[in-house]
C-alpha cells in the first residue's frame, strides 16, 4: 500500500510539474502569439495550442537546438537553416531558425502563404474548434487525432482568453 500511495505522488508531482512548465511556456510566448494573431487573423489560441503541442511546451529537441516550435518541415522553397531530426521517418529535414520569433513568424507565413489553408481564414477570430479541424483536414499533421489533440490543449489551459475579437 506504501508503495502504491509513493508511486501516486510521484507521478502527481511529475503531472504538476509539467502543467507548470507548460504555464511557463504560454506566459513566455503568449506576446508574440497575440501579436501573430492580430497581424495575421490566425486565433492567437491555435499559435499557443499548436506551439505547445509541437514544441512540448518549448522543450522537445526540435525546439531547443532549432527554434522550431511548430513542427515545419524544409518542404519546398525553404532557403534558411536545417535541422535533421526523426519523425514520420529518419532524419527529416526541419527548419531551424535563428530565434523563437523567427519561428512564430515563419508559422504564420507558412499558413497565410499556402492555399490549403485558405479556407481557415475564412472563419471567426475566436473558432479555434473550425481551425484545428481545418488544420489537421489541409493535413497539417500526420497525426489523425490532431484535431482533438489541439483542441484539448486549447481549453485544458483556456487559451481562448487570448483569442482577439
Amino acid at each position: 500500500m506504501r508503495s502504491f500511495i509513493f508511486v501516486v505522488a510521484l507521478l502527481s508531482g511529475l503531472a504538476l510539474r509539467c502543467q507548470d512548465r507548460t504555464l511557463s511556456y504560454i506566459e513566455s510566448v503568449r506576446g508574440m502569439a497575440v501579436r501573430e494573431s492580430m497581424e495575421y487573423c490566425i486565433p492567437a489560441s491555435i499559435i499557443l495550442g499548436q506551439a505547445i503541442l509541437e514544441s512540448g511546451s518549448g522543450i522537445s529537441p526540435l525546439a531547443k537546438e532549432a527554434n522550431n516550435h511548430f513542427g515545419i518541415k524544409c518542404a519546398g522553397v525553404w532557403k534558411g537553416g536545417v535541422y535533421r531530426h526523426d519523425d514520420d521517418r529518419p532524419g527529416e529535414c526541419f527548419r531551424k531558425y535563428n530565434s523563437i520569433d523567427e519561428s512564430f513568424r515563419d508559422h504564420s507565413l507558412f499558413l497565410a502563404r499556402r492555399p490549403r489553408y485558405e479556407s481557415l481564414f475564412l472563419l471567426g477570430p475566436t473558432d479555434y474548434r473550425g481551425w484545428a479541424i481545418g488544420l489537421q483536414k489541409s493535413g497539417y499533421a500526420t497525426n489523425p487525432k490532431y484535431a482533438s489533440l489541439l483542441i484539448k490543449c486549447i481549453e485544458k489551459y483556456g487559451l481562448y482568453r487570448y483569442d482577439v475579437r
